[in-house]
């Protein structure tokens, strides 16, 4: 069988992907569901608590309490469709990294303010329930303080304005905000909020006249309009603008016209719209078939404060666009990978133009071959987030696949080891290839079996390594036993031992590699185990790796072919 040749050619300038809105022609036309019966208090509470169970506290405390005043609809839906811990943390990452004014920036002002008027807003208009969840919470949390606040905390005595049909009367506790400019909303935006049972619940009224205390009271605060014109007091609860206020003396202005004020209510209750990457990465997973993308990230020590961080990168060869040219099948990809820190902070970039060649004698089995590609990257321990996008340039497919990335702390002063890697071809690489090219770790070629599945034709070999053991003060050497371990169903099935005399000895820090005998054993699901021992410490270090056994070999033409 011959192995595809395929080859990787660094891309100099930026690969810029647009990732279109999600857009369907049926969706404009597809019937409507009936509308959907309002949820008493009760099954209001039940829904809340049943919905922080399935996200968990964490989440469902982030979702339902810190951002549902700025959240959007789709942002929301697409939250509540995550189905792991790690895709909601990627999700909160980029949630706050599209608000962020200065995407750069290991600072994130608009987040610190969001936090900041929560707490202001949980310690000033709390009222039997947290400020937050009040209508005065939730202006203040959306558009922050306004720029004026005439406050009546008392009622008292007001006077009516002419188109309110003037005259005086006594209030219920109100108060009166101003905001010179809102975005998306308008100029001099004035917002009104009753307390009219005494508790200290101001609630958001569109209606300016509801903090008259008088209006149900039978001859008391009577509106000019209506001891001069004669107009019914009971008129103010019939008119058609929705307010309940007396007929108006000298016309209704612009800014109190019935429409006017529904449409300023609705949007001063809206955040305003972040960014809309979030929204591309939403429509993304649409595209995301068009060219699955697995991958997989291992990690060994570089030096006491970083770990070498290898991704590997494979795609089937059948989600491609090939095209024939004199006999040679290519197809050319271009990929990209962005690695940032939860704040947005770019630490790693790559990109990459991939090109796959097959000749046409060989391209149908190629059909059969996943390509793979792999890029080690030096990273400070952490959670970090791990973008990849890949374009074929042939026929415009996109894949693109996200994920947390964490970086684990190889500390000094216990014994650790690296992660354990599964791979079909491991060898030893000439003195001037040790550390360079992929696939290439210390002095070995180590390519992984993402998929972790294989025949009993083919090789299953482990890679791992070993850090901060113990030197003998004497002979100047480590003293280490391995035991390695195959079990199905929770019982061995193969054992193997290696002493300390048959290892070989070195510093600190030890590489193991070798292949199992798998060929004998029946198909099925299997877990290798690898425990090491430290004999001068009495430390042990445990890997565990899951793989399956295939029922016969693949038909021939299938396999892996590397990128290389």
């Amino acid at each position: 069988m011959r192995i595809a040749n395929c080859r990787a050619l660094i891309f100099a300038s930026s690969i810029y992907l647009f990732l279109p809105l999600a857009s369907n022609a049926q969706d404009q036309f597809a019937p409507q569901a009936p509308p959907l019966k309002p949820l008493s208090t009760k099954e209001a509470k039940q829904r809340e608590k049943k919905l922080k169970r399935e996200l968990g506290h964490q989440y469902g405390e982030w979702f339902q309490d810190d951002v549902p005043d700025i959240i959007t609809e789709s942002e929301r839906r697409a939250f509540l469709g995550l189905g792991t811990e790690e895709e909601r943390e990627q999700f909160i990452e980029i949630f706050w990294r599209d608000r962020n004014p200065e995407p750069g920036s290991p600072t994130n002002s608009v987040r610190d303010e969001h936090y900041r008027r929560l707490a202001y807003a949980d310690e000033h208009f709390a009222s039997g329930i947290v400020g937050r969840k009040t209508d005065r919470g939730h202006i203040y949390i959306i558009w922050g303080p306004p720029d004026e606040v005439e406050s009546h905390p008392t009622g008292g005595t007001y006077e009516r304005s002419l188109d309110q049909g003037g005259g005086s009367s006594t209030a219920y506790a109100w108060e009166l905000w101003r905001y010179r400019h809102l975005e998306g909303v308008g100029e001099n935006i004035e917002l009104e909020f009753v307390d009219q049972t005494g508790s200290g619940e101001y609630h958001l009224t569109m209606d300016p006249c509801e903090k008259d205390a008088l209006s149900h009271v039978p001859g008391a605060g009577a509106s000019l309009s209506e001891l001069l014109a004669g107009s019914s007091r009971s008129a103010r609860f019939s008119n058609s603008n929705g307010t309940t206020c007396p007929m108006a003396l000298g016309g209704t202005s612009a800014s109190n016209n019935e429409f006017e004020r529904i449409n300023r209510n609705f949007l001063v209750q809206h955040a305003p719209a972040p960014l809309r990457e979030l929204e591309s990465l939403v429509a993304s997973r649409v595209v995301q078939s068009q060219i699955h993308i697995d991958y997989r990230a291992d990690f060994l020590r570089a030096t006491s404060g970083t770990a070498l961080v290898p991704i590997t990168v494979q795609v089937a060869n059948r989600d491609l666009g090939f095209q024939n040219k004199k006999g040679v099948y290519s197809a050319v990809l271009n990929l990209y990978g962005r690695i940032t820190t939860p704040g947005g902070v770019v630490v790693q970039t790559f990109e990459e133009v991939i090109s796959c060649d097959f000749l046409e004698s060989l391209f149908q089995p190629s059909l059969n071959l996943a390509s793979i590609y792999q890029k080690s990257v030096p990273l400070r321990s952490g959670l970090y987030r791990l973008d990849l996008v890949i374009k074929d340039t042939i026929n415009g497919n996109i894949g693109v696949q996200s994920s947390a990335l964490r970086v684990p702390q190889f500390q000094d002063d216990k014994l650790e080891a690296s992660s354990l890697i599964l791979a079909d071809q491991i060898e030893s690489v000439p003195s001037r290839q040790i550390g360079t090219g992929q696939f290439v770790l210390n002095s070995y070629k180590v390519r992984p079996r993402i998929s972790r599945e294989f025949s009993s034709a083919d090789k299953l070999g482990i890679f791992f390594q070993l850090y901060n053991l113990k030197l003998d003060e004497s002979l100047h050497n480590t003293n280490v036993s391995v035991v390695y371990r195959i079990t199905k169903d929770q019982q061995e099935v193969w054992r193997a031992v290696e002493s300390a005399d048959h290892l070989i000895q070195g510093r600190e820090q030890l590489t193991f590699q070798r292949y199992l005998p798998i060929a004998s054993l029946a198909p099925g699901r299997y877990t290798i185990e690898i425990i090491a021992l430290d004999l001068l410490t009495n430390r042990t270090m445990t890997r565990t790796a899951d793989f399956t056994l295939i029922t016969a070999p693949k038909p021939r033409g299938t396999g892996i072919a590397p990128i290389s």
